[in-house]
């Protein structure tokens, strides 16, 4: 039985598992143990709706810590400067695979070469509107969302939240792991403690100290999908610029760069190929098109990967220890989320005794999940045509879409149709059908059904997004959300 667990790594991804398992079994003795060796990669500061979800619903806390500490903006999706198109929204709400009561087909179908919203979180998008208006004059936070926030700020707020918990927290350095079997029977530390526990939690970032060192847990590799391996960030001090209400991808000749907005600061980083580019001309071209940088920008390297399996003997791995795929969509801190619950929950169900089909299951489930999101970000490389430098070449000829084949067999054949998504995807992933037709229609990947609507289709779907974009006008800003909810008449 499982009574005692101990988190090796105190950033994000440590910081979340120990919340997420001292909030669901307070029963539990649970022990973070960080080391300044082990630095945290600092690119997660875009989120997911996931992580909101996770810790407003799922966890039960009041946000109102969580905006006061942790400081974040709102993020309704993602801007692609990709495709052929000047640009397009992939927002977090469902809109391709939506039907208006006055149109024939879904959404997708009615999204032409110049319509740059569908749905009411694009269309808030398109005009730099955080949140709409409600009845009461209020902004309306109900709209799917997710949050642009620093990961000093972050970090900070996670780690009161812990200790609030009962959290244990040590700054000590790990000499060695101990192997038991087949897994870790202690933590050796610097200072000469041996750290036992039931449980251990790999969060030690890239280095995978106990599931890839110790235990020599097989590698997946994931390169021959993403080709990206290096992200050099930066970024400015905010003067009159507007806070927009979404993460920016922008292409770039041998990868892409990110824009994340916070409310005093501009975060920039270049996501690139090192086969394609060096580091001196990937640095050289950043800063050619961000004049504004200020800070000497930071390399970090990586790979993109995942663990043949998250859970082996008593030892199971969170975040980048685990797995990682790269800073596209943004879904780093979700994934660790997910993982935090899923381990929760399996504890929970198994009396905190989990049975060998319940690890395998856990295994299988957080496999699907990297693979999900690999195969979604496979799309995103493998059509876009706005560059024809040698790296965006290569991704268009190269790149392997994994199980996503036989959806974009389907879309190919049939469109933007959302008839066939119980049969296309799993019912686990996070995208699902919304998702890869908002990045298929975004990109015009051609099809072989290209839909013509009626007169008074066109004349119905013109006057949709007219009133789409009066409600999005009538909207907030950024920076009108944050002083609607540091009103002192504020409710959350």
């Amino acid at each position: 039985m499982i009574k005692s667990i101990v988190v090796l790594g105190g950033g994000s991804a440590g910081l979340i598992a120990a919340i997420t398992l001292k909030k669901r079994l307070p029963q539990l003795s649970v022990r973070v143990v960080r080391s300044p060796e082990i630095g945290v990669i600092g690119v997660g500061e875009g989120t997911v709706p996931y992580f909101g979800e996770h810790f407003f619903q799922y966890l039960g806390f009041s946000p109102r810590q969580f905006y006061t500490e942790a400081e974040p903006t709102w993020k309704l999706g993602i801007r692609f400067l990709w495709g052929p198109r000047e640009d397009f929204f992939y927002s977090f709400g469902t809109e391709h695979d939506h039907r208006f009561p006055d149109l024939t087909r879904n959404t997708a179908f009615y999204q032409d070469e110049k319509t740059r919203w569908i749905g009411r979180s694009s269309a808030c998008m398109a005009l730099d509107k955080a949140f709409t208006r409600r009845a009461d004059g209020r902004p309306d936070l109900s709209m799917r969302h997710a949050y642009h926030v620093e990961n000093a700020k972050l970090v900070k707020w996670l780690d009161g939240t812990c200790r609030a918990l009962g959290v244990e927290i040590t700054d000590g350095t790990m000499r060695e792991a101990e192997r038991a079997g087949e897994g870790i029977g202690a933590l050796l530390l610097e200072s000469g403690e041996r750290v036992t526990a039931d449980l251990f939690i790999d969060a030690s970032g890239f280095r995978s100290e106990l599931l890839g060192r110790a235990l020599e847990e097989p590698y997946i590799s994931y390169s021959d999908t993403l080709f990206c391996d290096r992200a050099l960030i930066a970024g400015w001090t905010r003067t009159g610029e507007v806070i927009h209400p979404y993460t920016v991808a922008e292409t770039m000749d041998a990868g892409w760069c990110w824009q994340i907005e916070h409310e005093n600061w501009i975060n920039r980083g270049y996501v690139y190929s090192s086969r394609f580019i060096s580091d001196e001309a990937a640095l050289a071209e950043f800063r050619t098109k961000n004049p504004k940088v200020e800070n000497e920008p930071r390399l970090v390297k990586f790979r993109s990967y995942r663990l043949a399996r998250n859970w082996v003997g008593n030892v199971v791995g969170v975040g980048n220890a685990s797995g990682f795929v790269e800073p596209l969509e943004a879904t780093a801190l979700g994934v660790i989320c997910v993982q935090s619950r899923m381990l929760a929950d399996t504890l929970i169900d198994s009396l905190q005794d989990p049975t060998p089909s319940m690890i395998s299951i856990n295994n299988e489930l957080n496999g699907n999940n990297w693979d999900d999101v690999r195969d979604f970000l496979a799309i995103h490389y493998a059509y876009n045509t706005r560059l024809d430098t040698p790296f965006w070449q290569a991704c268009r000829a190269e790149t392997n879409i994994g199980d996503a084949k036989r959806l974009m067999e389907y879309y190919k054949e049939n469109g933007p149709s959302a008839l066939g998504k119980f049969m296309l995807l799993r019912s686990s992933n996070s995208f699902q059908i919304d998702g890869y037709l908002a990045m298929l229609v975004g990109q015009m990947v051609p099809h072989d059904k290209p839909y013509k609507p009626t007169d008074a289709e066109a004349k119905a779907w013109s006057a949709r997004q007219a009133n789409l974009a009066a409600e999005a006008k009538r909207g907030f800003t950024v920076k009108q959300t944050l002083e609607a909810i540091r009103a002192p008449g504020w409710k959350w």
